[in-house]
Order: C-alpha cells, then sequence, then structure tokens
C-alpha cells in the first residue's frame, strides 16, 4: 500500500489494511502476545497464573516462545540474557503482586547490566483498585525504580502502542529493563481489531559516530603513550564491535585487557591479551583506553592504589551522564562503540602508527604473566586430598571445547574460573556482572541452552556454579529436564560460602548442641548431594571426587546432548585463591 506524503504509516488501524469488512474481536491477552511479536520479541520465559494465563497461551500462539520457569527472578534473568545475547530484549511473564515483586530483582539487575529486557506483569482488576484485590499492590510505581519506563496502557486500544514504547526504550540510549502492566480485567476483555492502533516494529538504535577532532586527540594521547592499555567491556560484547576491535589492536600492537563478560570478544589466549597481568597492567598504566566498561568496582574505580594517579583514560560510552564518573577522561568519545573503533581504526590507517611489542612495557607484562601462570599451575597440580579450585578448572579448561557458552557465578569459583576457563568467541560468558548478582547462572544457562536449542547451532552452555550460588536457583534444574535443555552444571562444593567445613567436622559440631549458635554462618550441608537433584529429574547426575572422576564426567555430559547434567565436585573445603597483590574489592576513599 502506497502512503501519502506527510502520512506516518506506524500507526494505522488494521482495518485499512482489511477490504473485507468483517468485524474481529481480540482479547488484551492476544493484543500483547501480537504485539511483542511485531517488536521481534521472539521468547518470553515466566511463571503463570491468575491473571496472566492467557498471555502465555496467546504469546505461544503467536509464534513466541514460551519457557515458563520455576522462580520469577530466574525467568527476568533468562529474559535479559535473551536480550544481551541477540540485541532483541527477551520478555518476561508475571502474575501481579508477590509475583512481579520477585521479577524487581531481575530487572534491577538487567539495568545495572544494560541489558534490554520487557515485563509483563499481570495486576489486578481496574475496577476493584484501592479495594484490597488479590495481590493488590501499586506495581507501575514500584517498577519506577528498577526500570527505564514503566506504564499501564490506559485501554485495550492502547496495548500494541504501549508495548512498542517498552521495547524501543529497552534498547534505544542505554540498554535496560522496561515494564508494562496489564490489568486483570483486560487480559480477556475484546475490542474490535478495527479500532485498534497498531504499531510498526521499532528499529535497531541509531548509530551515532564521535566528534572527528575527539577521534584525532585520542589518536594522539595513545601515540604518546609509554604504557598504554586497552580495557575492553562487556559494553564492546554488545555492540558487536569484535571485528573492528580485532583489527584495530591488530593493526595497533596495543595490549588489552577484558573485563570479566568482555572475554571473548577478542580470544583470551590472543597474543595482545594481559589478562594474566591484570594488577600491573591496571597498575602502570598511563593511557588506558576504555571501551565499553565503566570505572565502577569492578576496574577499582579508575582511581589508586589499583591505578596510576596520574592515568590518562579515553573513554568510549554511548551514554553522555557515564563519561567521567569517578575519573575525568582525558578524551571523551560519545557514540556506538563499533563505530568509534572503527573511526579510531581509519584515522590510524592514515599513517600506520604501531606501538612495538619490544617496549619496556611489554617486557614487564610477559613477565608477570608467565609468573602468574607458573604459579596457577602449581597450584592446578597439587595432588593431596581433595581437589582445589586449581586442580577443577585446569582439567576442565582442557575439555571444554572453544565455541562453548560458559556461564559462571559464586564467589572463588567466578574469580578463579574467569582466569583459568578461556572464552574465544564473543558474548560467550556470563557471570554475576555489574550488580555482583548471585543467583543468575541457572537462569542466564537457560536462556542461553534455548538459543542455541531453537537455532541448532551445536554449541554447549556450561554453567560453573559456586554451591552457594546453585542454592539460590537449584530448581531451575527441572526447568532445564522438563525442555531438555543440554545444560552442563558443575557445581564446585567446598561445602560453604567462601569456605565450608569438612564432613567429620560438621558431625562433630552437631554433637555440641544447637548447630543454630554454632555452626559458623558461612557453612553449607557438606557433601550436599546437588548431583541427586538433578537426577531426581530425569537429568544426569555424578558425584565427583578425583580429577579421573571430573573428566570422565564431564567427557560423558559433552556427549550427551539428549539430557542436561550435573556435576557435584567435592573440593577441599578451605580451598582458596592464591596471593592477591590487591584484594578483588580494593576498598577506596570514595
Amino acid at each position: 500500500m502506497n502512503s501519502k506524503p506527510g502520512v506516518d504509516v506506524q500507526f494505522l488501524p488494521s482495518c485499512l489494511f482489511c477490504l473485507s469488512g468483517a468485524m474481529e474481536d481480540v482479547t488484551g491477552a492476544q493484543l500483547v502476545a501480537e504485539a511483542l511479536k511485531a517488536q521481534k520479541v521472539d521468547y518470553m520465559f515466566g511463571v503463570v497464573g491468575i491473571p496472566v494465563m492467557e498471555v502465555a497461551m496467546a504469546a505461544q500462539a503467536a509464534g513466541i516462545k514460551y519457557v515458563g520457569m520455576r522462580n520469577e527472578q530466574a525467568a527476568c534473568y533468562a529474559a535479559s540474557a535473551v536480550g544481551y545475547l541477540t540485541g532483541r530484549p527477551g520478555a518476561c511473564l508475571v502474575v501481579s503482586g508477590p509475583g512481579l515483586i520477585h521479577a524487581l530483582g531481575g530487572m534491577a539487575n538487567a539495568n545495572m547490566n544494560c541489558w534490554p529486557v520487557v515485563v509483563i506483569g499481570g495486576s489486578s482488576d481496574q475496577k476493584l483498585e484501592t479495594t484490597g484485590a488479590f495481590q493488590e499492590f501499586p506495581q507501575v510505581e514500584a517498577c519506577r525504580l528498577y526500570s527505564k519506563f514503566s506504564a499501564r496502557p490506559s485501554s485495550l486500544e492502547a496495548i500494541p502502542s504501549v508495548i512498542e514504547k517498552a521495547v524501543r526504550t529497552s534498547l534505544y540510549g542505554r540498554p535496560g529493563a522496561c515494564y508494562v502492566d496489564i490489568a486483570g480485567d483486560m487480559v480477556n476483555a475484546t475490542v474490535d481489531r478495527s479500532r485498534v492502533r497498531f504499531a510498526s516494529c521499532c528499529p535497531p538504535p541509531p548509530v551515532s559516530l564521535a566528534d572527528h577532532g575527539a577521534i584525532t586527540e585520542a589518536i594522539s594521547v595513545l601515540k604518546a603513550a609509554k604504557r598504554p592499555l586497552v580495557i575492553i567491556g562487556k559494553g564492546a560484547a554488545y555492540g558487536r564491535a569484535e571485528t573492528a576491535l580485532r583489527e584495530f589492536v591488530e593493526m595497533s600492537g596495543l595490549p588489552y585487557l577484558p573485563t570479566p563478560m568482555g572475554k571473548g570478544v577478542l580470544p583470551d589466549d590472543h597474543p595482545n591479551c594481559v589478562a594474566a597481568a591484570r594488577s600491573r597492567a591496571l597498575l602502570q598504566a598511563d593511557v588506558v583506553l576504555l571501551l565499553g566498561a565503566r570505572l565502577n568496582w569492578i576496574l577499582h574505580f579508575g582511581i589508586p592504589p589499583r591505578f596510576d594517579p596520574h592515568v590518562k583514560i579515553i573513554q568510549v560510552d554511548l551514554c553522555a551522564e557515564e563519561m567521567g564518573n569517578n575519573v575525568r577522561p582525558a578524551v571523551a568519545l560519545l557514540g556506538d562503540i563499533n563505530a568509534i573503533v572503527t573511526q579510531l581504526l581509519m584515522c590510524l590507517c592514515k599513517d600506520s602508527w604501531k606501538y612495538t611489542s619490544d617496549t619496556e612495557w611489554w617486557s614487564s607484562l610477559k613477565a608477570k604473566m608467565s609468573a602468574n601462570s607458573k604459579m596457577s599451575k602449581a597450584l592446578a597440580l597439587q595432588s593431596t586430598g581433595l581437589m582445589n579450585y586449581y586442580t577443577v578448572f585446569h582439567h576442565v579448561s582442557q575439555l571444554l571445547p572453544h565455541d562453548c557458552i560458559i556461564v559462571s557465578e559464586g564467589a572463588n569459583t567466578m574469580d578463579i574460573g574467569r582466569t583459568m576457563l578461556n572464552n574465544y568467541l564473543p558474548r560467550q560468558r556470563l557471570d554475576a556482572g555489574t550488580f555482583g548478582t548471585m543467583g543468575v547462572g541457572l537462569g542466564f544457562a537457560i536462556a542461553a541452552a534455548a538459543l542455541e536449542k531453537s537455532e541448532n547451532r551445536g554449541r554447549r552452555v556450561v554453567c560453573v556454579e559456586g554451591d552457594s550460588a546453585f542454592g539460590f536457583s537449584g530448581m531451575e534444574v527441572e526447568t532445564m529436564c522438563r525442555y531438555n535443555l543440554p545444560v552442563i552444571i558443575i557445581v564446585v562444593n567446598n561445602n560453604g560460602i567462601y569456605s565450608g567445613v569438612d564432613l567429620e567436622t560438621w558431625k562433630e559440631m552437631a554433637k555440641m548442641g544447637d548447630l543454630t549458635s554454632i555452626a559458623p554462618p558461612v557453612t553449607l550441608l557438606p557433601e550436599a548431594r546437588y548431583d541427586e537433584v538433578m537426577a531426581a529429574f530425569g537429568g544426569e547426575g555424578f558425584l565427583v571426587r578425583t580429577v579421573e572422576e571430573l573428566c570422565e564426567a564431564l567427557q560423558l555430559s559433552l556427549r550427551n546432548w539428549e539430557r542436561p547434567s550435573l556435576l557435584n565436585v567435592l573440593i577441599e573445603p578451605s580451598s582458596d585463591r592464591k596471593q592477591q597483590e590487591f584484594p578483588w574489592l580494593t576498598r577506596s576513599n570514595l
């Protein structure tokens, strides 16, 4: 249909596209589902009940894949992970009151991570507002603290336009969570389709470039550096900057350090990667090119004692408000990361400048990397008693396929795993992220596995969990079994939070009296059988005590595409990280 000049075809009554003149009633549930599908939202995760049951069924009828979870928080984690992995938000469907409240943790995590997600919450009937209705709660108001956009459509006719705005807002600018509230009496109410204001699919976010003068200045600052460093954040992963960034790093010869979820944007085994010398690289760099990472706690705020007090920061970010947080940048490059890296690359090409590999800075970094590698290897090869973290990760790393997606959470489990489990492809590491959220692992793994299974790419999803972290959402193993998602869960079990006690010590404490007064707060049940939890739902469970059992169980699990598996790996309860030059959470004077 040809439109006349000046006519916006984004919002047109569907009757203009229907020449038959037939009347057709459509429910609120159908409008929600069709609007999400029109915005290319292909996945929905949730927990159904009154009043959203029909929304889930309508979503399936519209062609959206629905994954029923066991907890709303895990459902929201899964939906946000889809947003990060695909660049288009997943939907999270929750019931009213407590159901929505449970999802708030996932919304906050998505906002902190800058991942797009749209939460659809059922609520009590409009006609019953203020009467003390079933699960009545001020949901729109509550979500404003945890989202970029929170609204309830004023009518059935407005549902598609509100959902279009929620999807668009979740994607544009700094990505994040958005909330749409659907009153219970709107779900099954009907309206003539011809009266509905349908919205076309919002396009991808506009791409903005940095000022040309600032690009030239940034290259000049890099050329003058004696100890330059590129830091690659998950913003570069989300921004699909891997191709341009690899060309830039290889042409410039600069060393780079990935943040935890920046791992894999460029391969961890790339010769320019200095992750094994992280502390030295941060402390001694005199110029840092910061790509899609924030100077928050993960990067120790960019200040001493972790950074040189005179370090110059070239900050690349799509959010203007982020510029200058904690450290004033020497150069601020505002815009799309992939576009800006391409600009830097073009500027670099003009004079073929390269930071040579024979500098004192490169020699210092390589020496530190070698020393740290030897220390980790020595710890990995210790053979007395139960395994330690380094032993487990040393052998796991040798067996994992290079294209697998690694999900990780826990304290030492995540931190040590980050240094020993390599990523070789972008957006294939998911962890506790900017918010440091425990409990995200199984939701993230379900999202990644659902995508892999749907697209039939054949990549494995390996979820590496501390035993404490696994407990936050352990019942989601039933979800994995129900949908035949071939996730491999490795629970690194030290009987506690940070550290635990062995079984004999636990028994002795039990004889002394009430464990609520005696047991250290960090302890969990020694040698808990997490493997039997998986087996109870039809998955494969393995109890692992030795290196031989670990390797055999992991090899079997990697070959098994029929159902999920869980390796319950018992390690020394007192196992800890190697001595750190600085604590991970360096206290500052901020």
